[in-house]
């Protein structure tokens, strides 16, 4: 099967990608919502809201069927010099993709994702929802959340292009999440020159450093799919002076979580000294529907040529705030590994075009997994 949408419809999502490519989004969504806002407005009759934290929710269809939500978000990370021009975000078209900060993450995938809301003649309730945020932490998701925003089935659109193999974009059902933290350590301090009237507090942390290396990475498994999480200490910064015996010290441990398990990391305040505080805690999705993430893939394959498979994502999305608030989820979008957040961040048109296809081909084959 061909990669490319019908009808033209790939010329339509290479300008609605360049249009919100080229709105600045790194320090203020606002105009990027607008444009995304206005645009639901104009070629849908969909209910369209936007809430305070400045999300864009799009609904249609049967409000009293189980609701399929496409997913994805329009802030993006501070572009790179090569991405700018005047001030202006530099949008190229080029060999077949479209290159500029936010191309592949992700507002690639949500061009595809408003045209397949748009184009699709869906048997459940479909919502199109655009969050602010995500590349701080989730805040527009969390805002959506706490504002009541809860379908049964979601697919965040984030990249899963060239997981499995070159030339296919797969469905992940599972992905890992992200817990950062700090070792706080105390000691006392003393003259350098008489080391053992006070306490160490590099040493300490060096004691904690070690209970950390010697930990088991957490491991689990999603639809038979291994999913494998990491710990690492990632900074250390603690003294005062060459000739003083340092009273404290800071330890940064970065950790990919996996669903249902924490390396533990608690067993570092054995160590005299030592208190760990969590700094942020990104959740990892697990599909809990194998109805669900079959029709999402049997979606996928009937959008291209290709034979893509059920995948593990390495990173954190929006799906683990969706998956931890109870809504089913899969990922799949455009974004291939190594693009998003560089100088040269790209997405191929033929892969947005396949994004829609999938988009619209789950949409229309709700009866597959709602029930």
């Amino acid at each position: 099967m061909s990669d490319a949408a019908p009808d033209g419809v790939d010329e339509e999502l290479v300008e609605l990608t360049r249009e919100l490519v080229s709105i600045p989004s790194h320090d203020d969504e606002t105009a990027a919502g607008d444009a995304i806002e206005a645009w639901l407005r104009a070629e849908t009759d969909a209910e369209v809201t936007r809430d305070d934290a400045g999300n864009v929710v799009a609904r249609r269809g049967d409000a009293d069927a189980p609701a399929l939500a496409l997913v994805g978000h329009h802030d993006v990370v501070p572009p790179g010099d090569p991405q700018t021009d005047d001030g202006e975000y530099v949008v190229e078209r080029r060999d077949g993709r479209v290159y500029g900060r936010g191309t592949a993450d992700m507002k690639g995938s949500v061009a595809a994702a408003m045209v397949a809301f748009r184009d699709a003649d869906p048997d459940c309730e479909l919502v199109f929802a655009s969050f602010v945020g995500e590349e701080v932490g989730g805040v527009g998701a969390r805002a959506a959340i706490d504002d009541g925003f809860a379908p049964e089935y979601a697919l965040v659109a984030e990249g899963s292009t060239d997981y499995s193999k070159p030339g296919v974009t797969d469905v992940v059902v599972a992905h890992r999440g992200r817990r950062a933290s700090t070792l706080r350590v105390a000691g006392e301090s003393a003259h350098a020159s008489r080391p053992a009237e006070g306490q160490n507090a590099v040493y300490r942390a060096c004691d904690a450093v070690d209970v950390v290396r010697e930990l088991e990475f957490p491991e689990t498994e999603v639809m038979g799919e291994p999913v494998r999480g990491s710990v690492a200490v990632t900074e250390i910064d603690g003294g005062s002076a060459w000739n003083v015996v340092p009273d404290r010290c800071t330890v940064t441990v970065d950790e990919r979580t996996v669903p249902g398990s924490y390396a533990p990391l608690e067993r570092t305040e054995d160590v005299d000294g030592v208190t760990w505080e969590v700094d942020q805690d990104l959740p990892p999705m697990a599909c809990d529907d194998d109805a669900f993430a079959d029709a999402a893939l049997a979606a996928a394959r009937a959008a291209q040529a290709g034979d893509p498979e059920h995948v593990v994502k390495p990173h954190a999305t929006d799906a683990g705030w969706l998956s931890e608030a109870g809504t089913t989820c899969v990922v799949c979008g455009a974004s291939e590994p190594g693009e998003a957040h560089t100088d040269t961040e790209s997405v191929s048109v033929d892969v947005l075009g396949r994004c829609y296809r999938t988009y619209r081909g789950l949409a229309e084959d709700a009866s597959a997994f709602a029930d």
